[in-house]
């Protein structure tokens, strides 16, 4: 009990020293160089010159040190210290734990490995050289491990592992098409390096040995756990993002890509099948089985079919023959330990001074105690045997166990993807079901409505024999009365034999009436055809009949009753060519409607079977292309809004440029026209300003946005050249302000239209700095403008007003002349000339009307500018300020005026037979002309949007619609005219007819010559009328400024 006491007292001292020294300062640095010392160990435990593979705990301790520490730089100041270009087989196991660091390690070894690329290039060129041992499988291994540190470093989505869902596959390759062409580049030149040293280890073993369960053999075969997991989700990746590219590209494009898949495919089968076979990983990791076949990426069906390759690693399934064993020596180590001091602090640990203390309390001698001591070590020599029988039959036990968890998991997994197939196929033969049934209902309804389309056939058919009976009811009539007319006309003939004067009009009509026999004898098929013939020649043989009975009526009573019967005959006539002709227009109806039936009927048929076989396709064709139209379409727009913006700014950057051009010196302008120029860009500033707000919420409402860009570059720049040349004839202060600001505005304008082409500062873009510069630019325009415009502020206001009304005086006097001269013209005039007269004068009344509507919605929307456009200013202020465009307005509204007094004018004349139609016309579309010109004027300061101006538009529509009619009725009522003053040729000879032929070509070449002449003249005419408007407009002033 004393020796007991004291071993407690023993311990217990340490123990306030252990804790003292975890609160002093140094406990970091002690965990620190803890933890240095014990990845140190375990780097080189696991990287060493036996040629043994790596035990899954060193490693397993290396990945998780760099969990620890966050990074690798630990493991490659320990890595740097060994002789890897001195050793080829430490060299390949650092390859291997440093491809294990890269796949489960932390994200930032590729960071802190990245720097050690050209080392590892220079120790790959170094293992080349040699052709036999590990020598080959260094090089080939290092050149993978640079090829991993590449490729995630361009890719830096993929983590290390490579395990990625569908949509991170779709976010790597930001859903770019040609992303995803250059990444699928990459995963084979990858997936190439990996099944190089795939091909590489299987060449260096003799596999007609058992080589797999060899130390050495192990040793080479270790690394490829990692190349199997690697492989499996590259060949993955690259089967989903070649179906991708084929949705989207030719396939003549991706040919190149197919044959180096399928090359690799062949290859990959053919690995993951021998690997299987090997013991060594039957036991460590489950190899996925490749399908017979590659997949067809030219059908976009084929994806449905793919199944990902899945590789199961058992737990602790890495190193089983070492791991174990090591455990067990280990724990039989500590049970003995543990054994050895439960035995000291119960029996004492000297056995020279009486352990048992026999001689103080039995009585026994020393041989009896000697005799005692061998028999308890006798015991516990055999009880420690058979603990040790034990322990190793539990430790077979559980790695039994273990093994059989493993194949159970494998098993379950198996199982699961098993399940997921069973229910992914499942559901595509629901699919399919569904669509045999929809298949089926339509190919009932498609019968359904063949046999309604063969009944109504048989139907129509029927009707179309009962309509070819009538139809040989109707010939035959009609040829009974063809017969009856030869008689009548026979008849007809000899009544107009006895008849000398009227010999000549009795043949015509009897070789007309001959002819409409033939002609319906020879086309009697063409029924419809030969009707219309009859008709028009029957009308004429009808004028021709009257003008006869006119003359007969005088010679002979029996002229008169042939005549009587031939105008029944010809009533007769006409009621049956117009019954032939129903017949007939119903006969071809039913003839199309029956062949329509029929050419439906066998479309229908085709089509059916087409749809059928095309609406799968179609459907799926139809969802990648949407969604790549919809990524193509957003990122068009984006790449539209900065290719215009990149125009605006470089359009406003040309202008900054040309206010220091010397050339531009000379270019001088007025601060009327700068104040113009500045108010417009104001304007379209702020609807830029309201489509980038548009924009901003709404992304694909780019079109507003668009037009507004281009606008405010053009004008930004506008108001910038006329500024600068304002300040060419201003005075030194306010010249060297307005230039200045200026400069200040285009800068402000770059800087604005630079922000909307950086997709982070678009949102951010402000155009108020734009605003503010030409604010302050129409603030000196102001100051610059001339002061004399006041004098004339109320005679110029009160002119506007006075010829608006006075054209609208004008206006309504011009109805009334026309009221006045369409009612005499009914009093006095019939015929012929009272219905041209009346179309005329109705024409031109609404005209008028037009001209009307027109003068009242200018007034509306001059009133309207008036009140936006003046401000707290009066309107007359408003009219003095714009004087301009006061003018303008003021010389259309004269025009208005003059055209429909001077149209009324030439209507009496035409009317009282006095004028001519062309002037009339010419009157017209002079109108026409002067309401654009007015039109044109109000148009100029009204807001695009103003509902004034959209019915001044219409009313102006109205006018020129108007203007036609007048133009048209004119034109007609001259035809009619002159084809009642038409000539006639019965009593001339040909003497007479040759005399007035040269007269008419005398004519025609004195009325070219005139006319020539006259468009001469007009030329001029328009010339000074032009010269003249400029000088009553102030152009020249405007040109001198």
């Amino acid at each position: 009990m004393d020796r007991v006491s004291s071993s407690m007292k023993q311990v217990s001292n340490p123990l306030p020293k252990v804790l003292s020294r975890r609160a002093g300062g140094g406990g970091l640095e002690a965990e620190r160089e803890s933890f240095e010392r014990a990845q140190t160990v375990s780097i080189n435990k696991a990287i060493n010159a036996q040629e043994v593979a790596v035990k899954e705990k060193h490693a397993r301790t290396c990945i998780l040190g760099t969990h620890h520490e966050k990074g690798a730089q630990t493991f490659w100041s320990v890595v740097n210290r060994l002789p890897l270009s001195g050793n080829a087989v430490l060299c390949w196991k650092f390859c291997h734990v440093f491809h294990k660091l890269l796949r489960d390690g932390h994200s930032n070894v590729l960071k802190d490995s990245v720097r050690y690329k050209n080392e590892l290039s220079d120790m790959s060129r170094m293992w080349g050289h040699m052709s036999e041992g590990y020598g080959q499988l260094c090089s080939i291994y290092l050149k993978l491990l640079r090829t991993k540190m590449e490729f995630h470093t361009k890719n830096p989505r993929f983590p290390g592992n490579l395990q990625m869902s569908d949509r991170q596959l779709d976010e790597a390759g930001e859903n770019d098409v040609n992303n995803f062409f250059q990444l699928t580049v990459e995963m084979f030149d990858y997936l190439e390096c990996e099944l190089n040293l795939f091909q590489t280890v299987f060449s260096s073993l003799d596999m007609s040995r058992s080589v797999s369960v060899t130390a050495a053999g192990q040793c080479r075969l270790a690394p490829l756990i990692q190349v199997i997991l690697d492989c499996s989700h590259l060949y993955d990746y690259t089967v989903k993002l070649l179906f991708k590219l084929h949705s989207c590209l030719p396939a003549d494009t991706l040919q190149g890509h197919r044959d180096r898949f399928l090359e690799q495919f062949r290859k990959l089968k053919d690995l993951f099948y021998r690997s299987s076979n090997l013991q060594y990983f039957k036991r460590l990791i489950q190899i996925p089985q490749l399908p017979e076949n590659p997949p067809n990426f030219l059908r976009a069906s084929a994806l449905s079919e793919h199944i990902s390759p899945v590789v199961v690693i058992p737990a602790e399934a890495s190193s089983p023959d070492s791991e174990p064993i090591t455990d067990l020596v280990e724990t039989d180590t500590a049970s003995q330990s543990l054994f050895d001091n439960k035995f000291d602090d119960i029996f004492g640990s000297s056995f020279s001074s009486d352990p048992f203390n026999f001689n103080s309390q039995n009585g026994m001698n020393k041989d009896d105690k000697d005799r005692l001591i061998e028999q308890l070590y006798g015991e516990i020599a055999a009880l420690k045997e058979e603990l040790e029988n034990f322990k190793a039959e539990s430790a077979r036990g559980a790695v039994q166990l273990r093994g059989r968890a493993s194949e159970l998991e494998a098993e379950l997994a198996e199982q699961r993807h098993l399940k997921q197939q069973a229910q992914d196929e499942s559901e595509f033969l629901r699919a399919e079901l569904e669509e045999l049934k929809k298949q089926r209902e339509d190919t009932e309804k498609a019968q359904r409505s063949l046999t309604e389309i063969e009944r109504r056939a048989q139907a129509n058919e029927q009707r179309y024999s009962k309509l070819k009976e009538k139809y040989s009811e109707l010939v035959q009539n009609h040829a009974d009365l063809l017969r009856k007319n030869a008689e009548v006309t026979k008849q007809v003939t000899a009544a107009r034999q006895a008849q000398g004067d009227v010999e000549r009009e009795k043949k015509e009509l009897e070789d007309s009436f001959q002819r409409v026999s033939e002609q319906a004898q020879r086309k009697s098929q063409e029924q419809a055809e030969v009707l219309d013939t009859l008709k028009r020649e029957l009308a004429a043989s009808r004028q021709e009949l009257q003008v006869l009975q006119g003359t007969l009526e005088s010679s002979t009573q029996a002229g008169a009753e042939q005549s009587t019967r031939i105008a029944g005959l010809e009533q007769e006539r006409d009621s049956l060519s117009q019954a032939a002709e129903q017949h007939g227009e119903e006969m071809a109806a039913l003839r199309a409607e029956l062949q329509q039936l029929r050419d439906t009927l066998s479309r229908e048929q085709e089509s059916s079977k087409m749809e059928l076989e095309t609406l799968q396709t179609q459907l799926r064709d139809k969802e990648s292309g949407e969604q790549a139209l919809q990524r193509r379409l957003a990122e068009e727009q984006f790449a539209l809004l900065q290719g215009t913006a990149r125009e605006a700014e470089r359009m406003v950057q040309d202008a900054l440029g040309r206010l220091e051009d010397p050339a531009h010196i000379g270019c001088t302008g007025s601060a009327d026209c700068l104040l113009s120029r500045t108010l417009a860009a104001s304007e379209c500033v702020e609807r830029l300003r309201d489509a980038h707000g548009k924009y901003l919420s709404n992304r694909t409402a780019v079109g507003s946005l668009l037009p507004c860009l281009a606008l405010f570059a053009h004008l930004v720049s506008d108001t910038l050249l006329q500024g600068s040349a304002t300040s060419h004839m201003a005075p030194m202060e306010p010249a060297d302000r307005l230039l200045e600001m200026c400069k200040q505005c285009g800068s402000e304008a770059v800087s604005y239209l630079s922000a909307l082409q950086d997709p982070g500062t678009v949102e951010s873009a402000d155009c108020s700095l734009v605003t503010t510069c030409l604010g302050r630019i129409s603030a000196i325009g102001e100051e610059l403008r001339p002061r004399g415009l006041d004098v004339k502020q109320e005679e110029l206001g009160d002119l506007v007003d006075k010829e608006m009304a006075a054209t609208a005086a004008a206006i309504e006097t011009a109805a009334a002349r026309i009221e006045e001269m369409l009612s005499k013209a009914r009093a006095g005039d019939t015929g012929v000339k009272l219905e041209v007269n009346e179309r005329i004068l109705g024409s031109c009344t609404g005209l008028m009307q037009a001209i009307h509507v027109l003068v009242l919605a200018s007034k509306d929307l001059q009133r309207e500018i008036v009140e936006s456009g003046r401000g707290v200013a009066s309107p007359k202020e408003f009219y003095a300020k714009n004087s301009r465009w006061t003018e303008g307005l003021i010389s259309a509204s004269k025009a208005v005026g003059w055209g429909a007094t001077v149209m009324v004018d030439a209507a009496d004349l035409v009317v009282q037979g006095k004028g001519t139609f062309e002037e009339l016309m010419v009157c017209s579309r002079e109108i026409a002309a002067s309401t654009a010109q007015l039109v044109a004027a109000s148009k100029v300061k009204a807001d695009k949007d103003s509902a004034n101006l959209c019915k001044l538009q219409q009313a102006s529509r109205g006018v020129n619609q108007a203007t036609a009619g007048v133009v048209a009725s004119t034109k007609a009522g001259k035809s009619q005219v002159e084809e009642k003053d038409s000539m006639d040729f019965s009593s001339m000879t040909l003497t007479q007819i040759k005399r007035q032929e040269m007269d008419s070509q005398v004519r025609v070449l004195e009325l070219e010559n005139q006319l020539q002449k006259e468009r001469q003249k007009l030329g001029e005419l328009r010339k000074k009328h032009y010269e003249l408007a400029g000088v009553a407009e102030g152009w020249e002033e405007d040109a001198a400024d």
